[in-house]
């Protein structure tokens, strides 16, 4: 079965984990809904979808309520970028493509946040060791 990449933010720590995860258990979900922690590995947690991209890399938008991609006319906002303020006109207009907000198997990532915390930590659970912080080499001058 095709894997989706979920990345995992964690709001009180200001961390972010990934895993690879099988593709079965989001399809047919929208971006806003929760999934249960256990699916994950993470018992007692509850996680929010809150974006992700295909395989292409093109984003999610949460207000089109569509599973494909299309081609939308934007003013501002996500998922349109200017380069300079000074070049462009005060009422610019563009195209971009865009994927809708349910999950497919075209969608290559995910973005979840933890919104229920469960005892233990997501380190213990999924069993990461910390990198350890090696101390600067110290320079003679001379």
């Amino acid at each position: 079965m095709p894997e989706i990449k979920c990345v995992i933010n964690d709001t009180r720590t200001g961390k972010s984990y990934s895993k690879a995860m099988e593709d079965a258990i989001f399809l047919g979900r929208k971006l806003g809904d929760k999934v249960a922690g256990s699916t994950l590995g993470l018992t007692g947690y509850e996680l929010e979808l809150t974006g992700g991209s295909d395989t292409a890399g093109i984003p999610m938008l949460k207000s089109l309520d569509i599973g494909g991609r299309k081609r939308i006319i934007l003013r501002k906002g996500f998922g349109l970028r200017t380069r300079k303020k000074k070049s462009l006109p005060k009422q610019v207009i563009r195209r971009r493509s865009l994927r809708g907000n349910q999950v497919n198997q075209f969608t290559a990532q995910l973005n979840l946040k933890i919104v229920n915390y469960g005892t233990k930590s997501v380190e213990e659970l999924w069993n990461i060791q910390p990198k350890e912080q090696s101390a600067p080499a110290e320079q003679k001058i001379e």
